[in-house]
Parts: structure tokens; sequence; C-alpha cells
């Protein structure tokens, strides 16, 4: 596996562009159109929250349905959350007027949004910006890094990641994608807006099994404050054009390919939770050691998701207390006279804790090791063998302004 340059427009047949539809007060890009020149394989994972956002529904018809897609429309500003029949009627009038564009039918186009909810989307607005949009796609990076500053909202920076794959025939796939998500962001399926594309041949059956467990590691430990989106969605599309043996069991090649859709969630996830609202680091908590895998994850999303914890790493206060209490109210059943604590950054790395009591360790350093902008807990909980990794970022005073402030 290697790591390229690029997002959803790396893997060969895909297109994308973005521009300012209107939709945005501010009249910054909003609108967002991905197409793969040949039908696509589907797989989607959607939010859990019961409160789900008129495109969620959608796809998730869609995608259930086993119909190919080849067109996503992507809309930021408004959510096309809470909105009625008439959200879901906007989103059939969405998909139609891309299909009318493109020469497909209505069902092989998916459609996303992402905003304030409540509000029922400009439909004139969505359907001249298809059109508008249409031909400005474009193949290059450069087409997929637009699409990627489309569908931003409060999020400062565009995110992408791209790897390519060599499978056992000889044939090199690739997998490129683009999310957006800065706020609402918690662990509880998908948390976010992501756009995948690959080129590799896969079964839908092989495509959404490698997807829904790469979720369980990638986006699902993410936690910026706690909240589960009403819009969360993450769509694969594999349009078989690298011209590989079809994956269709979990064979070599399934491990590969999902060994790389792995990689790309997992650069993705990382980048949400820098750019976390207000952040001003990343935090990641690695949590190994445990006697279970799903142990280690609901351990490590304790602490990521701790207000108080953030908020000390905000202050570069070393104040392990806030980690191991995080760590005891998870509900999984530990010895904390046990647990050792480490805190690590470009600046080093400091044992805190071990076997339950603090250690003899330098403030000043403590502080040094936490001003950076990527730091890491460990916390090894002695029972077996079994680690996970979550991500999240320090709570800042900007937080509250952002939210306090977002519909205006």
């Amino acid at each position: 596996m290697k790591c390229i340059s690029g997002g959803v427009t790396a893997a060969k047949g895909f297109s994308a562009t973005g521009g300012a539809a209107g939709i945005k007060k501010n009249g910054s890009a909003d609108m967002a159109l991905i197409y793969s020149d040949t039908p696509c394989i589907t797989a989607g994972t959607f939010t859990t929250n019961r409160v789900k956002a008129a495109p969620v529904i959608w796809d998730r018809d869609q995608v259930r349905s086993g119909n190919k897609a080849q067109v996503i429309v992507v809309n930021s500003g408004v959510a096309n959350a809470c909105t009625g029949e008439e959200g879901l009627r906007y989103c059939r009038e969405t998909a139609e007027a891309a299909a009318k564009e493109f020469g497909v039918e209505a069902n092989a186009v998916l459609v996303a949004s992402t905003g304030v909810i409540g509000r029922q989307i400009p439909i004139d607005k969505i359907v001249a910006g298809v059109t508008a949009l249409k031909p400005g796609l474009d193949g290059s990076l450069e087409g997929g890094a637009r699409a990627a500053r489309a569908i931003m909202t409060t999020d400062t920076v565009p995110k992408e990641a791209a790897v390519s794959i060599s499978l056992s025939d000889g044939t090199e796939a690739v997998i490129g994608g683009c999310c957006k998500g800065s706020g609402m962001i918690h662990p509880n399926m998908c948390t976010m807006l992501a756009f995948i594309g690959t080129d590799a041949a896969i079964s839908k059956e092989m495509l959404q099994k490698a997807l829904s467990s790469v979720v369980t590691d990638t986006f699902n430990m993410v936690s910026v404050d706690g909240d589960t989106s009403t819009n969360d969605t993450c769509i694969v599309m594999a349009n078989g054009q690298a011209g590989n043996r079809e994956i269709a069991d979990e064979d070599e090649d399934y491990a590969l390919f999902r060994a790389g859709l792995l990689e790309v969630c997992t650069k993705l996830a990382k980048k949400m939770a820098k750019d976390g609202e207000g952040a001003t680091c990343l935090f990641e908590v690695k949590v190994i050691h445990a006697d279970t895998k799903e142990n280690a994850r609901v351990l490590a999303r304790s602490v990521v998701s701790s207000t108080l914890t953030k908020a000390a790493i905000a202050g570069h206060d070393a104040n392990w207390g806030r980690i191991l209490c995080a760590l005891g109210y998870s509900g999984i059943e530990f010895d904390p006279d046990k647990v050792d604590l480490y805190f690590e950054s470009a600046a080093g790395k400091l044992q805190i804790l071990k076997d339950g009591v603090s250690t003899d360790y330098s403030e000043e350093f403590a502080t040094e090791i936490l001003s950076c902008d990527e730091i890491t807990a460990t916390a090894d909980m002695k029972m077996g063998d079994a680690e996970a990794d979550a991500w999240g970022c320090d709570l800042t005073h900007e937080y509250v302004n952002i939210n306090a402030d977002y519909r205006s």
C-alpha cells in the first residue's frame, strides 16, 4: 500500500467539482458534484440518531436496494433535516434534476446535505446549481479538492486522503475520498459526511462488509463534542475500472482492499478530529493491553469524549485524574491500581501514572508536551493484548463562540 496525493478523484473514472450555488449567505462555495463515468457498486453507513435527515433516508434506501450509482450531489449550509415530506420530496427533485443532466436514472443519484437543521433547502438553487456546476467536472486532483472545499461548514481546512494498493493479480487499485466534519461530531456511526471512490472491482457484499468494519475503528472513534449528527453519511462507490479480478470473498485481495480503506478512513478521521471547532490540537487516546478489542474501544472513546479531559488538554494541564476518572465511568471492569498513563507529543514522552499512582514527573515537561498540536495519551490497562485508538481535540472558548453564533 502506498499513500498518494488526492481525494475522491484519485481513482480512475471519477471527476468532481464544487462552487457557489447561493445557499450560504456569504457567497462561498456551498455545493459539490461527484461523478463516475461508469455505474458504481455502492456501500454506505449512516447516522444512528433516530432523527435522520431526508438525504440520509434517500441514500440509505438507494444503497440497500442495490441500485448502482453514478452521481452524488452535496450541499452545505442547510441540512434538510426535520423538514418532513417536503424535505424528502426535495431529495427526489434533486436526484431527478441530476439524472436529467447526466442521462441516468434518478435512483443512480445520491444526495447529501449539511448545515443548519430545520430549514428547507432552496430547491431552485440546488437544481440550478447542478446545471451550473456540471461543466466544471474535473477528473484531476484539483477537481476533487474543489469538492472537498465546497462541502465544508465550520471546517477550517478541506480533508482528503488516498492510497494505491497492489492486488494479487498485479493490478493497482486506488481508494480516495474526502470528508467534512468539525462540530456535532461523536462516535455513533459516521459523525460527518464522507465520500470515497475506488476503481477496484469488488462485490457489493464485500464492499459493505469492508466499510462497516472499517467505520468501527475510524469514524466511530472520533469525538469533538459528544453530539451525534442527524446527517451522518459515509458512501463508498466502486466502479471496477482498475480491471482486477472481482473481490468476491474474504481472501487476500479483500484483506488488501480493507487495509487500504482503513488507511484512508483513518486519515480522514484524524483530520476531522484535529479540525474540531475551536480546537488547537489533535488529542489521540491509545488504550493498550485491554482484555478485548471492544472494551479497548469503549475505554478510549470514554477518555476522548470527556469534557473535563478536553478542557485540561486545552489548558496544557497534565491533570491525569480526569483521564483515570473517564476510564472509570466507561462501564468496563479493570483494576485502577494497575493502570499506567503516558503523555506524548513531538516534545517527548512522559509517564505520569504507574500502577495507579502518580509518578514524580516534571510539570514543566508535561506542559511542554501538552503544548504541541498533536498529543497522545496512552493508557496501559495490563489486562490482555487488545488495543484501540480514539481521536478528539481540546475544548476551547472558541468552540462556544462558534456554536453560540452558528445560525447567525
